[in-house]
This record gives C-alpha cells, sequence and structure tokens, in this order.
C-alpha cells in the first residue's frame, strides 16, 4: 500500500548512515521493519500464481493487473544490479542500461524485488509480442518494470512478513519517480468488478494476492490469477513448412507434459509476422529429430507433413478452448518464452479457488 501524499518519508538508507555504530544500526532497522537481520541471498524461487475461473471474494483480498511480459527478480547490491528471469538467467544486459541505472538509484543498499518487465501497446497496455520487437530490436528504452514485492532490505530478510507490510516498504522506496521503475498498483474492490474492467482495457487478466501471508516460492494457493481470455505456454515439437517460402514455417505443432510424458495438442498456424516465420524455420531446423518426441502415436492427419524438433522452445499461444478431442481451438501465435524450460510447461486447468465450486475439463 503506498503512503498516503504528504506523510514524511523515512529512508532506510539514510537512517542508517546516521547510525555510526554497527550494533544500534542493526537494531534500529530490525525494530523498524519488523525483521530478523539475514545475509543477502541469492536467486529466490519466485512465487507463482495459481489459475482459478473467478477472482475470490473478501477483504483477504487484493488485486493487481495481471501483466503480459516477463518475470524479473531484481537483486540491488551496492550500487550494481542484476536483473534474473523466473528461472534464475542472468539477463541485465540483455534489458540494457536504462533500468539498471534506474534501480541502483533507489535509496537502498541491498534489496531484492520481484516484478514483471513489459513493453506497452498503442492502448497502454502491456503486450508480450511488443516487448519481443523491442527486445529484438535492441530498443531497450520501450521498457517498463512494474514492481510488485519486497523480499529483501538492508540486511533483512522480508519474505516471513505478510504482503500488506512487505507492499508499505515497497511503496517507501518508490515514492520518488524512477521512470522506468513503476509501483503496480493494487486495488481493493471486488475481485469480479476489478477483472471485468482489466477485461474491458485489453489486460490479460488480474493477479489476486493475500494480504496477510508471507512469500511463498512455488504455488502455494495464496497468489492467484484469473484471465481475461485463454493463453498459455506449451512445447513446441514439430513444424510444417510454409506452402509459400522454403525457409518460413507454415504452422508449428505443439504439446504439453503430463509428467515425464509429452502429449500433443495441437498446432498452431496464425499470429506469425514473415520475419517471425523465417526466425522460427532457422531455430527448428537446427533442432530436427527423427522421430517424433510425443509419447503416444500421432494420427496420420497429426503427422501429414509435420517435421519433429527435439522440444526445447516454449511458446505462448492465445486460444478460443479445447475441442472433444483435447486439441487447441483458434489458437494463434503470440511468442517464444525464452524465459522458461520446457519441462516445467503444463496443462494449466482452472483450478477450484476460495468460495468457488470446483472446475473440471480443460475449458
Amino acid at each position: 500500500m503506498a503512503r498516503a501524499p504528504g506523510k514524511p518519508r523515512t529512508t532506510l538508507k539514510r537512517v542508517a548512515r546516521r547510525m555510526a555504530d554497527p550494533a544500534p544500526r542493526r537494531i534500529g532497522l530490525s525494530k523498524q521493519l519488523g525483521a530478523e537481520p539475514a545475509p543477502m541471498p541469492g536467486f529466490i524461487e519466485p512465487a507463482l500464481a495459481s489459475l482459478v475461473a473467478d477472482a475470490p471474494k473478501g477483504e483477504r483480498w487484493v488485486h493487481e493487473i495481471k501483466f503480459d511480459g516477463y518475470r524479473v527478480q531484481a537483486c540491488i547490491r551496492d550500487g550494481s544490479v542484476r536483473l534474473l528471469t523466473r528461472g534464475g538467467l542472468d539477463w541485465t544486459e540483455k534489458f540494457g542500461d536504462q533500468l539498471s541505472h534506474a534501480l541502483t538509484g533507489l535509496p537502498v543498499e541491498q534489496a531484492i524485488i520481484d516484478g514483471e518487465l513489459v513493453a506497452e501497446n498503442e492502448l497502454g497496455a502491456s503486450d508480450f509480442s511488443a516487448l519481443q520487437n523491442a527486445l529484438k530490436a535492441g530498443n531497450t528504452g520501450r521498457l517498463l518494470y512494474y514492481a510488485f514485492d519486497l523480499l529483501y532490505l538492508d540486511g533483512h530478510d522480508l519474505r516471513q512478513l505478510p504482503l500488506s507490510r512487505r507492499r508499505d516498504l515497497l511503496g517507501d522506496l518508490l515514492l520518488e519517480p524512477a521512470d522506468p521503475v513503476r509501483f503496480s498498483e493494487h486495488f481493493e474492490a471486488s475481485g469480479d468488478v476489478v477483472k471485468r474492467h482489466a477485461c474491458q482495457l485489453k489486460f490479460e487478466g488480474i493477479i489476486s494476492k493475500s494480504l496477510d501471508d508471507p512469500y511463498r516460492s512455488g504455488r502455494a494457493g495464496i497468489w492467484l490469477k484469473v484471465k481475461c481470455s485463454s493463453r498459455q505456454e506449451f512445447v513446441v515439437a514439430g513444424y510444417v513448412p510454409s506452402t509459400a517460402s522454403g525457409t518460413a514455417i507454415g504452422s508449428l505443432v505443439l504439446g504439453a507434459f503430463m509428467g515425464e510424458r509429452l502429449q500433443h495438442v495441437g498446432r498452431v498456424g496464425t499470429g506469425f509476422t514473415q520475419a517471425t516465420a523465417r526466425d522460427l524455420y532457422e531455430r527448428l531446423e537446427a533442432r530436427r529429430a527423427a522421430t517424433s518426441p510425443f509419447a503416444g502415436r500421432l494420427t496420420v492427419a497429426a503427422r501429414k507433413g509435420v517435421r519433429f524438433v527435439r522440444p526445447e522452445l516454449v511458446a505462448e499461444i492465445e486460444f478460443r478452448g479445447w475441442s472433444s478431442d483435447g486439441l487447441l481451438r483458434h489458437a494463434s501465435f503470440r511468442g517464444l518464452r525464452e524465459d522458461k524450460p520446457a519441462g516445467e510447461v503444463a496443462i494449466e486447468v482452472p483450478k477450484r479457488g476460495p468460495e468457488q465450486p470446483e472446475v473440471t475439463g480443460r475449458g
């Protein structure tokens, strides 16, 4: 929760500098933060949101816009910063100097911030395709970083504090403008109302978070996501060449893991620019495989014209639902997800959230 306008700002960095002796400095900051001193950890596995059919209800929950970008953990230490993907890859150089300079200018000595890196489209909504195009062109000036959680601050691990307290502290750090770093605002209105407005404004959906809980890595059921449309990541297991060009793809053959078994989920043949179709052709030709990577045998129709590849690339796909035989309907390619390993891609099914009925099937 952001500090009310006009309220005096207490900067932890300034408090620490006023304390000459290390012992009272630790005691003072610990009391102010409500957290015990701890060494700065390395990469922290991110908290992940579970897909549900409807937003949760009640005062326990707050709701944020679901951004369509790369999850990024910003690790600030003594004037330098590392920007890590959700899998722990160091992409600091890839994201350019502007973001790093803004983060190192924050009033902290050490911090770990959780957020999302995005690029916005002409409507002002985050857009994954726009982000990929900006990174490919080296146009990092278009990037924005929406910070939504604070995990570590000046010698103190904050993960055991409730979300409400962590967001108070994060709001303190971001009171002064530090473009392209922005505070991800939350809404305390009813979740279904927030979701309806988010969908009207062409956002991907919302994330609902429990105010009273600590930060928990993985899917702990205290962060929930509700989407405006069906969109998931799938593994690229093959492709069909374009009929108009010998050096471009016409469609991708997709799958998702069920345990260690790769399950066929259909094809996607729209959403590609000519440049993207050629780029995918080059990437996939380098990964050609002699046999199908799927656990089960495909039908004659599903195998027709397919060149199989090693299941290493992950594509984000928007679609309208599932057919009766378990295949994607009206699928459209959104981009490659180079921040997510293929082995973690599974079919997401909306689960029962708080005060919600059980949801069965895939839709």
